[in-house]
């Protein structure tokens, strides 16, 4: 067990990353704190838990990036209905409060330092197979949280995921009902299609019909609202060049980096797990029998492979390997900075349970030369400098933005240039303008309407931007010639489709009563007939399958039912179930896990389901 802990935090330098993302996550937090108790205006209340307005603008904001990803870049945010994804969002972050309410009265927790392990684990934050806090701060922002909200997020998923899981797991079916659901779903269905292919070259189109389709629908046929923006951009790595470091800097720095330098402890260990099979009274007993065959003589490393509880290590002989302080819990470590090389300390207690500490050996550090350190000192000396330069830069961009009428004159203030966008709509371009911050910035109501400077936008942690409307392109109806033939083209498919379905209605109609015999459907095309399709069956149309097997089954082998089919392509389908069988052999003992395995999760997120309207019922809930 120490050892998988000790591989998944990579050694101290894992563990003092944990401890910047903590640090930081508290001061950067504070932010966040303050902003969110300065704004008095909630949107609702949830059995007295407040949910403000500024959650629910961060909720509105991520459910339109979820869809414009969806929806792809082609997609015009403006037609998306603000109402109703605010309605949305509210009812979102309402059901989010009941389920987070109900887990903190069920006494669920999840530690920070799971919290700590789960983000250093994550794929999206990792470079190079390692950690990255600059990769964290990158993607959590395009998230747009803040390092605290991020922590606190995702702590709350993982509270809703156990009180998920709890009940979604607890479903369970009988035998009857899985022998049920496997006799549908194992059905197979005899079938015969006949397809009546629509004609556009039937449609005939006058230039009326086109001018009346155009007028009607005449709110389609715009060009897309665009406008140009002027911005300004600072970034980090141009104010490299402008400081410098001391020779005495970098000494002191080389000084201070070997001064941390600590000496390496290889330590094996016997463990005893306190737990659901011993508590700690017993463990501890079991440890001192260990004791004393060890005091008999017996080697550490033989009876760690038979008695340690911490797998990991056992098969090593209890071999941890070389690690310096603060990796270990702080009993064991402490043990272990106490040992003399190959002696074995007394039983000592941990979270995990309790061990016997052998100390096999010491690595004294590797002291680094200067000149190995001399680039990577400089370059961490320079990046303080610039950060402070940075931000201290931002901050008279912002003011001076902020004051003037254009961007000439920040730029010329602060000897930046002025650059230009290509034209792009409310669903953004490429570079500069795919960043959703700068896409809302261009179209708000003080940038675009008003004529302002925008704030100053963080693209990233190295990059900020001030943004202005250079032209502003509104929506301009886009005269009936330009689109006269991408509506005769759409009207003609339109048509085909509806006459040849039409044409589709009397036929099924008269293949119903009798009138017409099956063989003359269609006298120029013949049935095209299946056998034994299942509900998974390859190389039918997907929704001619779906049609198929939600059509009754048939009454008498000589009276098949039908049902019809219109495809995108604006033909249609005529579908005829011959018969239905039903499988005779019997389950075998892995189908019924399966099947049973299959019922039973989807009983418990049926169940998951009836219980999130039961909070939502029994709930006092206000909307603001």
């Amino acid at each position: 067990m120490l050892q998988n802990i000790r591989d998944n935090s990579q050694g101290w330098i894992a563990k003092a990353i944990i401890g910047i993302i903590v640090a930081l996550l508290a001061l950067t937090g504070v932010d966040a704190i303050f902003t969110s108790t300065s704004n008095s205006q909630n949107a609702a209340a949830v059995n007295g838990k407040k949910i403000s307005t500024v959650e629910l603008t961060q909720a509105v904001e991520m459910q339109r990036r979820q869809l414009l990803q969806q929806l792809g870049q082609d997609f015009d945010a403006s037609l998306l209905d603000e109402k109703l994804l605010r309605e949305a969002a509210l009812k979102g972050l309402i059901e989010r409060t009941l389920l987070l309410q109900s887990a903190t009265d069920a006494k669920f927790a999840f530690s920070s330092q799971a919290l700590d392990q789960l983000i250093l684990k994550t794929p999206e934050f990792l470079v190079d197979g390692q950690f990255s806090a600059e990769r964290f701060d990158q993607v959590i922002r395009q998230l747009g949280y803040n390092r605290l909200q991020f922590r606190q997020m995702l702590e709350q998923e993982m509270l809703i995921g156990q009180l998920r899981a709890g009940l979604s797991n607890s479903g369970f079916v009988t035998d009857a009902q899985v022998q049920a659901f496997a006799s549908l779903e194992k059905q197979t269905r005899d079938f015969a299609t006949l397809t009546l292919k629509a004609d556009p070259a039937a449609v005939t189109l006058s230039d009326d019909d086109i001018k009346a389709y155009y007028t009607a629908q005449a709110s389609e046929f715009m060009t897309p609202e665009q406008v140009v923006l002027e911005y300004i951009e600072l970034n980090k790595e141009s104010f490299f060049d402008q400081v410098e470091v001391s020779d005495e800097a970098l000494k002191t720095a080389y000084e201070n980096e070997i001064a941390n330098l600590a000496e390496q402890r290889r330590a094996a260990h016997i463990l005893v797990e306190v737990g659901d099979k011993l508590n700690d009274e017993q463990a501890k007993a079991k440890l001192l029998e260990v004791q004393k065959r060890l005091q008999q003589g017996e080697d550490f490393a033989a009876l760690a492979k038979e008695l340690s509880d911490d797998s990991g290590s056992a098969v090593e002989g209890g071999d941890l390997g070389f690690a310096g302080p603060g990796v270990y819990d702080p009993a064991f470590e402490q043990a272990l900075y106490a040992l003399t090389e190959n002696a074995v300390s007394a039983p000592v207690r941990s979270e995990f349970g309790w061990h016997l500490i052998k100390l096999l050996g010491v690595q004294a550090p590797e002291v680094p030369s200067f000149a190995s350190l001399e680039e990577k000192l400089q370059r961490e000396l320079k990046t303080r400098q610039v950060e402070q330069r940075f931000v201290e830069v931002a901050k008279n961009l912002e003011d001076a933005a902020f004051e003037a009428s254009d961007l000439a004159q920040p730029a010329q203030e602060l000897g930046l240039q002025v650059k230009v966008t290509e034209a792009f709509g409310r669903q953004g371009g490429e570079g500069l303008t795919a960043n959703r911050q700068v896409i809302e910035a261009a179209f708000s109501a003080e940038v675009l309407e008003d004529g302002s400077n925008s704030n100053v936008i963080e693209l990233d942690p190295n990059a900020v931007v001030v943004v202005r409307v250079k032209e502003h392109k509104k929506p301009e109806q886009l005269a009936l010639e330009q689109v006269a033939e991408s509506i005769r083209a759409q009207l003609t498919k339109v048509r085909a489709s509806e006459a040849v379905k039409a044409k589709g209605e009397e036929f099924l109609a008269a293949l119903r009563s009798g009138k017409t015999p099956l063989e003359q459907a269609d006298p120029k095309q013949a049935w095209q007939v299946g056998e034994a399709a299942t509900r998974s069956q390859e190389g039918v149309e997907p929704a001619v399958l779906q049609a198929l097997f939600r059509i009754p089954k048939p009454a008498a082998a000589d009276k098949p039912n039908f049902a019809s089919v219109s495809l995108a392509s604006g033909d249609l389908v005529l579908v005829r179930l011959n018969g239905v069988s039903q499988p005779e052999q019997a389950l075998s003992d892995e189908d019924k896990t399966m099947y049973s395995r299959f019922l039973a999760s989807r009983i418990g997120q049926q169940d998951f389901a009836a219980f999130r309207k039961q909070l939502e019922a029994t709930a006092e809930i206000e909307r603001f």
